[in-house]
């Protein structure tokens, strides 16, 4: 990428302002990389941890599920209330707040035994991962030369975070198997966290160039939410979130109850499913090179909700088959709606956006999790949770397929690519 010399600050463009590229490029995206798969070690382990917290502390699911919600909550709070940071005091000082946050939450693991404090110490590490998640993805968007480069950087970046995904529950499976504590996950995230802190402390991250009134302030987030643009991205990020939430917090209990000839395979259909997304990502970025972002999306959505209703109406057995499949098409869903969402904004505000759909993210992993719990509970199979599942899919397929046919995002996207871009960088939206 130009502009990053290793030897004098350059300048370019950035919505009005001037950004000083003075950072390494390489460092720092696989920086937030490795960021992405170390949390992804701990949020996506839950789906194998709650069963565990459930038998250690006798919970009902709904209980159990706390481990979701907790993580969730910090994240989606600190995501709307301190997004901005980002904009405001930098990426860096963001990042590393964060950081320090999510490695003290996780270290303190290893300080007790006690079902609330574990709950009290997930929300603490989600609050981390908000803030850091922040900066890095306003990072991002700085280290790119157009909306259609950052959206294949986001799924690159998502890809990594889908082999943090592999590796976590893979981790715990070890554990219990080796007869070591469930725990652990959490010990060895805490121990990268502060590998990661040092690298971000060494490293040269690009600076804006801008008056102290043009950065935005506390609040930022919340302003968007009158934005309709902002509005149908979160609105999309939401119905995916909860689709996959189906997949990873409640199929393994799901397809626990299958005693078919397949009943080795739907051990390890999560772990399929997390290996089949983290490769989709990779693919993702391929595809977003070839093809328009809107077609991406509506294929792969409704896809997604094909073998969705699949597993409904074929039962576990289709199911353990099925379900897993999805992570193929859901791969490039998350990172290419989030992408393209924040690249609707100038890049001065990209890190209120990033809080912004972060929140709603994370609400829709708080309340999809729990309705799905409290429907399966309440009518006494754990089916619902996969029938609520397809519904969510459903509607994102709709939502991106009139996305698909309206393009209403089009000529925004085309004027940020002009506002924010050297001429020459910017790529077809």
């Amino acid at each position: 990428m130009s502009g990053y010399q290793g030897v004098a600050p350059q300048a370019s463009s950035m919505g009005g302002r001037r950004i000083r590229q003075d950072g390494a490029p390489v460092l720092l995206k696989a920086l937030v990389f490795l960021m992405f798969a170390m949390f992804a070690m701990t949020t996506d382990s839950v789906g194998t941890v709650i069963p565990e917290v459930i038998r250690e502390f006798g919970l009902g699911l709904t209980a159990g599920g706390s481990f979701q919600y907790a993580t969730m909550s910090g994240i989606g709070i600190s995501a709307i209330a301190l997004g901005f940071l980002a904009d405001r005091i930098g990426r860096k000082p963001t990042i590393l707040i964060g950081l320090a946050l999510f490695g003290l939450g996780s270290a303190l693991f290893a300080a007790g035994h006690d079902f609330l404090f574990f709950t009290f110490l997930l929300f603490v590490s989600g609050l981390g991962i908000g803030i850091f998640k922040a900066g890095a993805l306003a990072l991002i968007g700085d280290l790119t030369r157009s909306t259609r480069e950052h959206a294949a950087t986001m799924n690159l970046v998502e890809g990594f975070f889908g082999v943090g995904a592999i590796v976590g529950p893979a981790l715990v499976a070890v554990l219990l198997q080796g007869g070591a504590s469930w725990k652990w996950v959490y010990l060895v995230a805490a121990m990268l966290c502060g590998l990661l802190v040092l690298g971000t402390l060494f490293a040269r991250f690009p600076q804006p160039v801008a008056a102290a009134a043009e950065r935005p302030q506390a609040g930022e987030a919340l302003r968007l939410i009158g934005d309709p643009t902002a509005i149908f991205f979160a609105a999309a990020l939401m119905l995916y979130v909860a689709a996959e939430a189906a997949i990873y917090v409640w199929a393994p209990t799901y397809l626990a109850d299958y005693k078919g000839e397949w009943a080795w395979l739907a051990l390890y259909a999560v772990s399929i499913f997390f290996v089949l997304r983290a490769g989709g990502r990779f693919v993702g970025v391929w595809l977003l090179g070839r093809f328009e972002w809107s077609t991406v999306l509506a294929i792969c959505s409704g896809a997604m909700a094909a073998l969705f209703w699949l597993s409904v109406i074929g039962g576990r057995g289709v199911a353990t088959f099925a379900l897993p499949a999805t992570g193929l098409f859901m791969s490039v869903l998350y990172p290419t709606i989030n992408s393209t969402g924040i690249s609707c904004f100038d890049k001065r505000r990209h890190g209120a956006v990033a809080g912004l759909l972060l929140f709603f993210t994370c609400l829709s992993a708080v309340l999809a999790p729990l309705g799905m719990a409290a429907l399966a509970e309440g009518l006494g199979d754990t089916r619902w949770s996969i029938v609520l599942g397809a519904v969510f899919a459903s509607g994102l397929a709709l939502l991106t397929g009139w996305n698909l046919i309206a393009r209403p995002f089009a000529a925004r996207l085309a004027a940020r690519n002009a506002a924010d871009y050297e001429p020459g960088e910017a790529g077809a939206s």
